[in-house]
């Protein structure tokens, strides 16, 4: 969906159509931009920037506070309309699938024709706009839905995708953010055909254990089928302060208490986890995560909590003022299942360090 929460907004109040609107926090509370409009993007406003920040760089910017349960039933009429024409749907977000229309409700025989009749489909029944990407697998229909947003429609074909990557900046792969695209362009690896023949301990060296999955992308391989009932991976509870931490006994207290909650959640759906990962994101918005993982699995809040506090001993909290703490619970395991059919969740992003903005 394109600005979703924003399109939302803008359908349901005529008085906003046109300007540049912004769904999210108070500026002066440390809010954050859950959603921007085409028209505030021009400033250069964007999601997950502070709130702040964007009424500096447009000062007409106009905000609303968000409605998740008006948000949540327009995506259920949305959803709704994607399952009527196959089953194979699988949510991402509230505003974003990815759907196999191999097969559909239908019967058209190429998936351009589902793709403009589904966005007409939404149109009609939500008010709202809708971009499409049409591609072999998953990692080039998110790159293809995004490519002539709004309300655009783009379609790779097979004998297209060789030409399409080659088109293609390093920070286009799946989980390479700013920093990872920074130590790869420090390498010299700039494009994603400079992934392909970067050699194998190089790449290890930028991304670690991503380096086999990236060079993948980078050939356009990516064998995920869609998942209409997508597995849980992880669990988390974050928290942005109105007023930076500098006290460590106060910082220890927060990530504690999250931490509890985290294995409170566990415990109510009678999962054990491996990997426990706290997040700090100091005053200047540079953001680290660490991890620790054992076995066996648990859910004890004591353990959890104690594993959690201790990783801050691996961060600079209380020397550094702290805007914002997360604890998440990774590596999940499903005690009532046979150990062989367990699946386990590697936490790829474990101690990386990032820049970026507060997360909506």
């Amino acid at each position: 969906m394109d600005a979703f929460y924003a399109s939302v907004e803008s359908r349901d109040n005529p008085d906003l159509r046109g300007k540049p609107l912004a769904v999210g926090g108070s500026p002066e509370s440390r809010g954050v931009v859950a959603a921007a409009s085409y028209e505030a993007r021009k400033f250069g406003v964007r999601s997950a920037m502070p709130m702040a920040r964007a009424v500096r760089l447009c000062p007409e910017l106009v905000i609303v506070r968000p409605d998740f349960a008006k948000y949540k039933e327009a995506s259920g009429k949305v959803m709704a309309i994607l399952r009527s024409v196959t089953p194979l749907v699988e949510p991402l977000s509230l505003d974003e699938a990815y759907l196999d229309v191999t097969e559909n409700a239908w019967g058209l025989p190429l998936g351009r024709e589902v793709a403009a009749r589904l966005k007409n489909e939404i149109r009609s029944a939500t008010g709202l706009t809708a971009s499409a990407g049409v591609a072999p697998n998953k990692f080039l229909a998110k790159i293809a839905s995004a490519w002539k947003k709004p309300d655009g429609l783009t379609v790779i074909a097979p004998e297209r995708v060789e030409g399409f990557l080659h088109k293609l900046p390093v920070d286009a792969l799946w989980g390479v953010g700013p920093v990872t695209a920074s130590r790869l362009r420090e390498r010299g690896i700039e494009r994603l055909v400079d992934v392909r023949q970067a050699p194998g301990e190089l790449l290890r060296e930028a991304v670690g254990s991503m380096a086999d999955w990236l060079r993948d992308l980078a050939h356009g391989i990516d064998d995920r089928p869609v998942q209409p009932h997508r597995v849980t991976k992880s669990c988390g509870t974050e928290n942005t302060f109105s007023k930076d931490l500098t006290d460590l006994k106060e910082i220890r207290g927060a990530i504690d208490e999250m931490a509890r909650e985290d294995a409170r959640w566990l415990e109510r759906r009678g999962w054990h986890c491996r990997t426990v990962t706290i997040k700090v994101r100091y005053s200047d918005f540079t953001t680290i995560t660490r991890s620790d993982t054992k076995d066996p699995a648990t859910r004890d809040a004591d353990d959890i909590a104690s594993r959690a506090v201790a990783l801050l001993d691996k961060t600079s909290a209380g020397q550094r003022p702290v805007r914002l703490l997360g604890v998440s619970v990774h590596n999940l395991v499903d005690p009532s299942e046979p150990e062989a059919e367990r699946k386990e969740v590697p936490n790829l992003f474990a101690d990386a360090d990032q820049r970026d903005a507060d997360p909506v």
